[in-house]
């Protein structure tokens, strides 16, 4: 498959007129897969009324048939003709989020949108991307767009036009590059469609902004206990992986250096993800910092790059600190825990 390559500068006025964004929207509308960027993550778009959309989607990215998409939204009237009614406390969301990086689940109406989109499920979940483009491009096409990241499943979100190319090129039939994404991790998922709302993924919106709207809110038991099936899209596999197998340390700089020491020992490439901060104390075949331990903002930003750029390093084996669970932090280790699949090794 060819696949169109647009570059589209976001600060442009008129961005729904731009000749990029037209030939991207009439290729969405013929039931063509592109993918865009959002403020998360750059989003693998398909008509959410199309099996045939859909379905592409799924094929694109290798991506299991039971797993939900996102549908995304230029403005809140596309609710009207799918969702089933706006509890009070989603409007407050999306009065105070939208746009933003918050995915909301609703009730479905019954016959709307592909089931494929929602897997067959009574519910759905929308958001409103906080980019130009990506509402340009929404606005342009008058659909709701189902768009999960637009990497390979399993592998780690892409945050530029590069990573999408290098995972779906000649798979899909665009690709809009408009810059790196900002937040650099997904959006929070949370279900409004019981009395309490449930968060059901952390991500760009954090528990303590969410709980100054609207109070005091769940998080799904799934997150914390594995044998529980999750509800969010995007939670169900291991996703964001790099090819060399992660776990994750906690403990001292010296104990991680032991770990790192005993691999390397056995002929190993080992290599260490961890912070600006530790860069310098770590002897590894490859250290790479992300972010600052003090701005959790700048880890969830530099997430995903870095755990790409270890492919790069023929590693056979990668360590990574671990982060404290606050604000932002929360969805960072949610996002390695899933990456290491839950390998975690804890100093005595």
């Amino acid at each position: 498959m060819d696949t169109k390559f647009w570059s589209v500068d976001k600060f442009v006025t008129n961005l729904e007129d731009y000749p990029q964004i037209s030939e991207a929207a009439a290729l969405l509308k013929e039931n063509e897969v592109v993918a865009f960027p959002t403020e998360t993550v750059y989003g693998l778009g398909g008509n959410a009324d199309s099996d045939t959309a859909v379905a592409k989607i799924f094929e694109a990215k290798g991506r299991p048939a039971d797993n939900p998409l996102i549908i995304h939204i230029a403005k809140k009237e596309q609710l009207d003709s799918f969702v089933d009614g706006v509890p009070e406390k989603a409007g407050m969301l999306m009065d105070h989020f939208w746009p933003g990086p918050l995915t909301i689940v609703f009730n479905k109406k019954a016959g709307q949108l592909s089931a494929k989109a929602t897997a067959g499920l009574s519910t759905v979940a929308v958001r409103m991307p906080d980019h130009p483009v990506a509402l340009a491009l929404i606005k342009k096409t008058g659909l709701p767009i189902a768009a999960p990241s637009a990497n390979q499943s399993g592998k780690p979100s892409p945050t530029s036009a590069q990573h999408v190319h290098d995972d779906l090129y000649g798979r899909i039939s665009g690709i809009i590059d408009g810059g790196a994404t900002g937040v650099g991790v997904e959006s929070t998922v949370i279900d409004c469609t019981g009395p309490v709302p449930v968060i059901l993924r952390p991500g760009g919106a954090t528990v303590e902004q969410i709980e100054a709207v609207v109070g005091k809110v769940q998080l799904d038991p799934a997150l914390a206990d594995q044998e529980i099936a999750p509800k969010s899209p995007g939670m169900k596999y291991q996703h964001y992986a790099p090819n060399a197998p992660l776990y994750l340390v906690e403990g001292s700089r010296d104990f991680l250096q032991e770990l790192i020491n005993e691999k390397r020992k056995l002929g190993l490439k080992a290599g260490v993800l961890t912070t600006e901060e530790n860069v310098a104390f770590f002897q590894a075949d490859a250290v790479l910092g992300c972010g600052s331990r003090d701005k959790p903002e700048t880890v969830a930003s530099s997430l995903y790059d870095t755990l790409r750029e270890f492919n790069a390093k023929d590693l056979d084996v990668i360590f990574s600190e671990v982060f404290p669970r606050i604000g932002v932090g929360e969805a960072v280790m949610n996002r390695l825990m899933k990456a290491a699949g839950q390998r975690l090794i804890k100093e005595e």
